[in-house]
């Protein structure tokens, strides 16, 4: 999350050109997210700087070029050749994600759908900012205190907002049947 932008804009209706380009750089550079503060809280021109923001983010993703962002990725993997460091082997996770990916670019997927309890999953899955959005169905997990049986999973969901490409989404725990003697659950999403 990259804060202070357009601090121009404070007394300004247009940023600078430095401001701006660096915006753009910013979305380039694969930020998460762009934060206003003093630009919309005490700012002269405050929707003013969200629709300049808003517009210059969206002409930098439209040129954004996710193919060669995600062959980066890949090829640091195999930088060890360079510098003589010993191979890193991609986790069975990184390694199942990195796949998803290029599969859903292959087959010009719409959406990546990942099933996941802690966000773990669809924070791997976005970081090789695929064209297409992520949704993150976060599965409730089940937790007892010994007198009562409760659902956590809430905040995973609310915390993958930040992620860019992330649409976090609650199963549903209709139909979830917990098992107290096995620890079993199976959720219906």
């Amino acid at each position: 999350i990259i804060t202070r932008v357009v601090d121009s804009m404070t007394e300004n209706p247009r940023p600078t050109r430095a401001e701006a380009t660096d915006v753009a750089n910013i979305v380039l550079g694969s930020a998460d997210g762009i934060l206003l503060g003093a630009e919309t809280f005490r700012g002269k021109f405050p929707v003013d700087s969200v629709r300049t923001v808003l517009s210059i983010c969206k002409e930098a993703e439209a040129t954004f070029d996710n193919e060669a962002h995600f062959s980066h990725i890949m090829q640091m993997h195999d930088l060890h050749i360079k510098t003589g460091r010993p191979r890193e082997a991609l986790s069975r996770a990184e390694a199942i994600a990195s796949s998803a990916v290029r599969a859903a670019t292959k087959v010009k997927a719409s959406l990546i759908i990942v099933i996941t309890e802690l966000g773990r999953t669809s924070r791997m899955v976005a970081k090789y900012r695929p064209s297409m959005p992520v949704m993150a169905v976060v599965v409730p997990h089940v937790h007892t205190d010994g007198l009562s049986w409760y659902y956590t999973g809430e905040q995973e969901a609310r915390q993958s907002l930040i992620i860019r490409g992330i649409i976090p989404v609650m199963s549903s725990d209709r139909g979830a049947a917990v098992d107290g003697a096995h620890g079993g659950t199976s959720h219906a999403a």
